[in-house]
This record gives C-alpha cells, structure tokens and sequence, in this order.
C-alpha cells in the first residue's frame, strides 16, 4: 500500500531535472507557497487539458502567492516537447526512476478501465513556505481540477 501524506507532514525533498535543461529542488522553493501537481504521462488529453488549466489560471495563482510544479516519470526531452507545444511557463520536473512521485504517495496501485494498476496516481500537492503540505489531494481528476483546488484553498475567483 502506498503511503499517503497528510496536512502537517514535511513534503519530502527532491533535486530533479526540469523540461529546460536545468534543475529544480525543493529547498529552493522554501520560502514559497507550491503547488506541485503530479501527472501520469506528457501530451496525453487529460494531462494536456490539467496543464493547460494550470497555465491558464498561473497569474491569478501566483498573485495568491502560489508557485506551481509539474512532476510526471517522463524525459526531459519529453517533458521540453510539452512545455513547448502547450506553451507551459511554469516548471515541469522529470522522475523517471519515480522514487520522488512514490515519497509523495503519487505513484502505486491505481485502477485504470477497471483494472488494477502500477501507475502515476494523479495527485497535487500544497506546500506551505516552511515547506510542510497543506493540501494533500489524490486521483484528481484533469478537468476541473484547477477550479475546485481554488475553492479548497478558498482563493478568489
């Protein structure tokens, strides 16, 4: 069974490779309100429509103090092809050995078309600037998602 985190708990570290060629970790976010939202698979619908309702609602989330992460097990490579494609401005990290989404309770059994899985476990994370969650929401759904996470943190619309 796959650990879930919860409100309280510290949000484990991480140090990824991210879709321009760069890094980012955690501890340089400390200090920041982020929402780090973890997706199955780059350029597929329902992770396209999730990015580009994050991208869509970026500036009213960063005027609330919010920074938002992308983290899926894809490539760099592959990761760079989505940013570009669907003008993605906001940071798309690469666990591709999935040790990271799994710290997160992101990644396990899930079913998919009835049928029990080993999978990303589309999740999203809040983390406070003392870098503990806040928010931990698990098999979200892609369209919407945005919305009903502005409601949960009670943000304006």
């Amino acid at each position: 069974m796959t650990t879930r985190l919860e409100p309280g708990d510290t949000a484990p570290d991480f140090d990824l490779p991210t879709a321009d060629g760069g890094n980012l970790g955690l501890a340089s976010l400390k200090g920041r309100k982020v929402i780090l939202y973890a997706y199955p698979s780059a350029m597929t619908p329902g992770c396209t429509t999730q990015a580009c309702d994050f991208r869509d609602s970026l500036a009213s989330l960063k005027s609330e103090g919010y920074e938002v992460v992308g983290i899926s097990p894809d490539k760099p490579e592959k990761l760079a092809k989505f940013a570009e494609r669907d003008a993605l401005t906001f940071p798309l990290v690469s666990d591709t050995d999935k040790s990271v989404l799994t710290a997160y309770g992101a990644f396990g059994e899930k079913k998919n078309y009835g049928r029990i899985v080993q999978g990303v476990i589309r999740s999203t994370f809040v983390i406070d600037e003392a870098g503990k969650i806040t928010l931990a929401q698990y098999n979200v759904r892609a369209k919407g998602h945005v919305a009903k996470l502005r409601r949960d943190l009670k943000l304006a619309d």
